[in-house]
């Protein structure tokens, strides 16, 4: 399992369509970067390795290890591709993305990103990308101290206040409308990246630190257990995000086969999650698959599809066996952080929530 970053690949891309790209140029696109089209399953196999795009860090998604691989939600999904494609969930080659990911994916430097990216019209039209199934539902909120704000503070009440966030963001679009609805005035600074800007709220040159939810719990999270701070001291508001902001796998245009791939592993692991089927169980279920449906998922039917979308009859199997099913991943890397799935957009659909997936049929 590597590491690698995104400057080891991004150099055969052109820096104006870069530049292009950051300052909303949009006669040029990230499609002008793009490579000949390409097979990029049989590129995969071909590799023996996915490259697979991870933010440098995030709690909880995708926090660098000492051996140069990735623990969090995001690296287990790289993982289960990996699994399912070559059999091998160690097989990852992991690629640190940011602001410039859908360039070095247009360019050929990652195969996906699984990187806590916002689906969004302009990128989908826009980026020569398509977007997986959303595997996180978020939401922007802000992060303030306790002597100032409770978590039922809303945006009515930041009237005055300095709001850091990084720059040249939808993160900072959505804080600068939230208050214009709100009718309140803010000070808005903004950092050169998310840690610049958590450092200027660390250190008290604003009032304010804005982002995903999921970016906020984390940070609040290893803030406590550093002893940075007391439990309570930091606060998360409002109730309600006042953004909406689906996270999904995304990967270039035109390449059905590798798009069906990556989404029918998602969606095998939320089936897996419905269906009671866990890194634990695999085994015994599919020596004894008595539901017709966890039966093809499994590969132990003579109805399976995994063959015809080119993988293994077992490649689901294995990547379940390697990563869990979408509770287990969400569990193991979420739930220290306060992540419950339960009452949430993330829960199962039959429990309220929109984690669902299309019948393996």
């Amino acid at each position: 399992m590597k590491r690698l970053t995104a400057s080891v690949l991004f150099a055969v891309v052109s820096a104006a369509v870069f530049a292009a790209h950051l300052t909303g140029d949009r006669s040029v696109s990230a499609q002008d970067a793009a490579p000949p089209a390409s097979d990029t399953l049989a590129d995969v196999r071909s590799r023996g390795a996915l490259r697979c795009g991870v933010a440098t860090s995030a709690i909880g998604f995708a926090v660098p290890q000492s051996d140069g691989a990735y623990a969090g939600f995001d690296a287990d999904f790289c993982r289960a591709v990996a699994a399912a494609v070559l059999g091998d969930a160690e097989a990852v080659e992991f690629v640190t993305v940011e602001a410039d990911r859908f360039i070095v994916l247009a360019a050929g430097g990652v195969d996906v990103i699984f990187r806590n990216t916002t689906w969004s019209q302009t990128r989908d039209i826009e980026l020569g990308v398509d977007f997986g199934p959303i595997t996180f539902y978020d939401g922007q909120q802000m992060l303030g101290r306790a002597e100032f704000f409770t978590d039922s503070s809303t945006a009515a009440d930041i009237d005055g206040t300095r709001v850091c966030t990084n720059a040249g963001t939808t993160t900072e679009k959505n804080m600068v409308e939230a208050a214009r609805a709100a009718g309140v005035e803010i000070d808005l600074i903004t950092g050169e990246s998310l840690t610049e800007a958590l450092e200027l709220y660390r250190a008290g040159s604003c009032d304010l630190f804005t982002t995903d939810n999921s970016v906020l719990a984390g940070e609040r999270f290893t803030a406590v257990a550093r002893g940075e701070i007391e439990e309570g001291e930091w606060v998360i508001f409002p109730p309600v995000p006042f953004s909406k902001e689906p996270l999904a796998p995304v990967y270039r245009q035109n390449d059905s086969r590798w798009a069906d791939v990556v989404n029918w592993t998602v969606f095998a692991l939320i089936i897996a999650d419905e269906k009671g089927v866990t890194s634990q169980n695999v085994d015994a279920r599919t020596a004894n698959p008595s539901d017709p449906e966890v039966a093809r998922l499994l590969g132990v039917s003579d109805d399976e599809l995994q063959t015809a979308l080119g993988i293994a009859p077992d490649a689901f199997a294995a990547a379940i066996r390697a990563v869990g099913n979408y509770d287990e991943i969400y569990a193991r890397n979420l739930g220290s952080l306060g992540f419950t799935r339960e009452g949430t957009a993330n829960a199962r659909w039959t429990e309220g929530g929109l984690i669902y997936a299309p019948p393996a049929r």
